[in-house]
């Protein structure tokens, strides 16, 4: 059997049989984890995400695989959880835009558009490690272009693509010192070959099994921080392009038959009119955000592909010049006093337990998103908790590392005007909204609540869901952890002397505030015990203590 035409009806099968085998094995994806902890999401999430997009492929199934493509980035977009998540459908939109005007493709389009994916996946990476799904997603897509200087036939290209996606998987550990110390390999790249698995499987025509398939480990370990850059306190006439542009264009047939729209060529033709540039398309429309001299200029050059929409210009000069007066005459006006109208700031936060999202909500948080540790929202969750806001600007908590990536990725999608605040801890993100002060202007906010993630001490303690050995510790099953900034340093099978011996490798001279936030499976009786241990040994330290009410984590610990 050989297949040298790839079309729709037949890429939207490997789609969802990729999606069904991904599904399969999920669960096992997410047992397997670097840390031993209970929250190993890879799986989970990577599984939403694909499942998202093979959503919008059945609802779209046609012979042109180019629209098909379209869908399943769309789908994967809005449904992207997690790093994971969120690099896969990334690997997919340059795939789809690769083939986008394509009824049927060659292998070597194929290939071709395998490596497209790579790159798009990459761009949107700010720190890409490897040893991760990235790599084997490279090493793989580099062995189809090879392959494909051989052979057109699609089948043989997948089989090759997914041989070497193996292969790059066994290697993971020797590029991640991590994975090599705890003998697994990297689980995003894991769950790519399940992917891929299901797409072999549709071209030969054959049935994968609908027991999970033994799988070689592992949660990915993408260390990433997806967001924007602060900008410190600067000069007013240090300001260099002064008009913070946003707009949006609809394209028009009989514009873009004079002009095609190339978002290379396009991004590349704006960034020559200023700086701080943001060019996100799909097929009906281009949004974009710049800093320039000539607001005039860039929208001039917008209309050439059609209708201009959603347009603000804001000169940043004056409101540099208002936040400096704001902050020497200090106002405070009460947050809730337009709740009717559309606020300046609006606060959302992702959190794990009602009694954490209770305690974000009673600071100030707008909106709180249930999910965390175990169910990380996508990024369509995250866009709607922004519009239910309903503020002129919103800064998002995701307080997770793993979170980072889908709410960077709600900012580029959403029209909203988002800032990202990459908490990746519940402390943080306390930390950060403490520091958010509604009547200092958008720099003061964005660049205070980013430096109080610097001041804060994470602890958290939860148990082993399995035996290993990593930073020197030989860990069982069920042995409770004690975890400082990430960072495995105790261990016992008594849950209250592990507390204990974490904070004693925490706290220290500088320490003022110790906050106690307990869990689903802690009492009073533990808290009271916990409690007076360290006032009996920490007794300058001030402690503050609510009931979380979270899964998983026995005691959390913030100190500042």
């Amino acid at each position: 059997m050989s297949i040298t035409a790839l079309d729709g009806k037949r890429f939207a099968e490997m789609v969802i049989q990729g999606a069904n085998h991904l599904s399969a094995n999920a669960k096992m994806v997410d047992a397997l984890n670097v840390f031993p902890v209970p929250d190993g999401d890879t799986g989970t999430n990577m599984n939403l995400s694909m499942t998202s997009g093979a959503k919008e492929v059945k609802n779209n199934v046609q012979d042109h695989i180019g629209k098909v493509g379209a869908a399943l980035s769309k789908g994967l977009l809005m449904g992207a959880r997690g790093n994971s998540g969120v690099i896969l459908s990334q690997l997919f939109r340059g795939f789809s835009k690769a083939v986008e005007t394509k009824a049927k493709i060659s292998g070597t389009e194929f290939a071709e558009a395998l490596e497209a994916g790579v790159e798009t996946a990459y761009k949107a990476v700010m720190k890409p490690v490897e040893g991760t799904i990235l790599t084997v997603a490279k090493d793989s897509a580099k062995k189809a272009i090879q392959a494909a200087q051989h052979s057109n036939d699609v089948i043989v290209i997948m089989e090759e693509v997914l041989k070497e996606a193996k292969a790059s998987l066994k290697r993971t550990p020797d590029l991640l010192p991590v994975l090599k110390e705890v003998g697994v390999v990297d689980s995003g790249g894991q769950g790519l070959v399940f992917v891929y698995e299901g797409f072999l499987a549709v071209l030969k025509g054959e049935k994968l099994p609908d027991t999970p398939t033994a799988a070689l480990s592992m949660d990915e370990l993408v260390n990433t921080e997806h967001h924007k850059s602060v900008q410190g306190h600067i000069n007013t006439e240090d300001i260099e392009f002064g008009y913070c542009t946003e707009f949006m264009v609809r394209f028009e047939q009989e514009k873009t038959a004079k002009h095609p729209f190339d978002e290379g060529v396009f991004r590349n033709d704006l960034s020559k009119l200023g700086d701080s540039l943001l060019v996100i398309a799909d097929e009906d429309v281009v949004k974009v955000h710049i800093h320039s001299e000539q607001p005039g200029e860039v929208l001039s050059y917008g209309q050439k592909y059609g209708n201009l929409i959603n347009m603000k210009i804001e000169n940043m000069r004056q409101q540099h010049t208002n936040i400096v007066g704001e902050h020497k005459n200090g106002p405070v006006t009460d947050r809730d006093n337009s709740a009717k109208e559309q606020q300046e700031y609006g606060i959302v936060a992702v959190s794990m337990g009602s009694g954490i999202a209770d305690l974000f909500r009673s600071i100030g948080a707008h909106a709180v998103i249930e999910g965390g540790q175990t169910m990380n929202p996508s990024t369509e969750d995250i866009v709607k908790a922004v519009k239910e806001v309903n503020a002129k600007k919103v800064f998002i908590l995701p307080n997770n590392k793993n979170i980072i990536m889908a709410a960077q990725q709600a900012a580029d999608v959403s029209e909203e005007d988002i800032y990202v605040i990459p908490s990746k801890t519940v402390p943080q993100g306390l930390s950060a909204l403490l520091a958010f002060n509604p009547s200092a202007g958008l720099q003061t906010n964005e660049d205070s609540m980013n430096d109080a993630l610097k001041h804060v001490k994470t602890g958290q303690i939860t148990f082993a869901v399995r035996d290993t050995q990593i930073d020197g510790l030989e860990i069982e099953k069920d042995d409770f952890m004690g975890i400082s900034e990430g960072k495995i340093v105790v261990k016992n099978k008594d849950k209250g002397k592990v507390a204990e011996d974490l904070l004693s490798q925490m706290l220290d001279e500088d320490s003022e505030i110790l906050t106690i936030i307990y869990g689903e499976d802690i009492n009073e009786e533990d808290v009271n015990q916990l409690s007076k241990y360290v006032e009996e040994n920490y007794g300058d330290i001030e402690v503050e203590i609510h009931n979380g009410r979270q899964p998983l984590y026995s005691y959390i610990f913030s100190i500042e």
